[in-house]
């Protein structure tokens, strides 16, 4: 199998796809729709079902022998045996999409022997596409990304969940001012990737669908992301979960897994 290049095949497929994605989004974004409950943090709404098909049409369509898993589908066992399979959150943050706020993405990546080899997170509502392929970079919107330069604990700025914030003490571990509230855990690391923050941190398990695009925009960028315990990832797995998510620009790294050691998985 060829290898994923910057603007061949597979990275111009996924780019469209975001694109096409990102619109069909957008336009129920702030409009009345059907809406029901995965659970108590997790809402469906009618634009996650549209979203999910388009890109489902237009990323399978066109690799049929590409795995396929996404947040918004039926598991099958079939992607196990593919050498790659897209990851797929049709829509990230669902809450703050339903509320009216704009901090949501459309997330994808492209897996093959457990790493992201391609990804993408597109927030529509600000027309910003975070994408990468391994080895080359991040990108945001065409120009090149990196993550901050700050290695001092001391003043850092760090992304953390709406109900992380309010049930788990975020505000009293770090300077309260510098601790921003967010749904949208892909969004969150493209923001990290892009040195618009420090650090971003989940105490609460993450799916493959929720980190794999933004692992890799992360690491493109120069930045670290792992467990909170430190374990790297490996995405494509039968049960496709992670119990915490800790990502950085690297120098921050061990002070924060040193603080978040209680979440840490043992």
């Amino acid at each position: 199998m060829t290898e994923i290049e910057r603007g061949g095949g597979d990275h111009e497929l996924l780019l469209s796809a975001m694109r096409e994605a990102g619109a069909c989004a957008q336009k129920r974004f702030q409009k009345d729709q059907k809406v029901w409950r995965k659970s108590k943090y997790h809402p469906v709404c009618e634009a996650d079902i549209e979203t999910n098909t388009v890109l489902r049409d237009a990323l399978t369509g066109a690799r049929p022998d590409y795995g396929w898993l996404s947040e918004e589908s039926e598991d099958s066992a079939q992607r196990l045996s593919c050498r790659r399979t897209w990851v797929v959150d049709p829509i990230d943050g669902t809450n703050s999409y339903l509320n009216g706020i704009p901090e949501f993405a459309v997330s994808v990546a492209l897996i093959e022997d457990g790493s992201a080899v391609l990804g993408a997170v597109f927030n529509p509502a600000k027309d910003e596409m975070f994408e990468a392929v391994k080895g080359t970079g991040a990108y945001l919107n065409g120009a090149q990304i990196s993550v901050t330069d700050r290695s001092e604990k001391a003043g850092l700025h760090i992304l953390a969940s709406r109900s992380e914030h309010r049930e788990a003490g975020w505000p009293e571990r770090f300077e309260a001012d510098n601790v921003h509230a967010m749904s949208s855990i892909a969004y969150k690391l493209a923001l990290v990737a892009a040195g618009r923050f420090d650090a971003a941190a989940s105490a609460w398990p993450k799916a493959d669908w929720d980190i794999c695009a933004g692992c890799l925009l992360v690491a493109e960028a120069g930045g670290t992301i792992t467990s909170i315990a430190g374990k790297p990832f490996t995405f494509n797995l039968e049960r496709p979960m992670h119990p915490t998510c800790l990502a950085s620009n690297g120098h921050l790294h061990q002070a924060l897994m040193d603080e978040l050691s209680e979440w840490a998985e043992k």
